[in-house]
């Protein structure tokens, strides 16, 4: 059974700083390309970052490129996300994904999802 399992979320003040993990279970981890997704109240899921087997590939949604470090330890079966410069805006649900297309930003590149860890940023 794959398992996905997000933490590190919380709260914190617009500026401040939150290392996401995700570790998984049940699956070859290295044949898996891993993604972080975020959903707003009342918004739908969106790409955040993705990060191919190797670690040798990122990508990043625009708004977060320059302040959020997507990585994996493929030893350790975790996948990261290091949040920095945080805003209120930023404010989601973050879910880790798993999948093995050649696609890496959209929901149905990927076949297994955690439960997702809540982020909130104050202002």
């Amino acid at each position: 059974q794959v398992q996905l399992v997000e933490s590190g979320g919380g709260l914190v003040q617009a500026g401040g700083s939150l290392r996401l993990s995700c570790v998984a279970s049940g699956l070859a981890f290295t044949n898996w390309n891993m993604g972080w997704f975020r959903q707003a109240p009342g918004k739908e899921r969106w790409f955040v970052a993705a990060i191919n087997r190797s670690g040798g590939v990122l990508h990043y949604e625009g708004s977060v490129k320059d302040r959020f470090t997507i990585s994996r330890d493929n030893a350790a079966n975790t996948v990261y996300l290091d949040m920095k410069s945080l805003k209120p805006e930023d404010t989601a649900v973050y879910y880790c994904a798993a999948g093995q297309r050649l696609g890496v930003m959209r929901r149905d590149d990927y076949a297994y999802w955690g439960q997702g860890t809540q982020v909130i940023v104050s202002s």
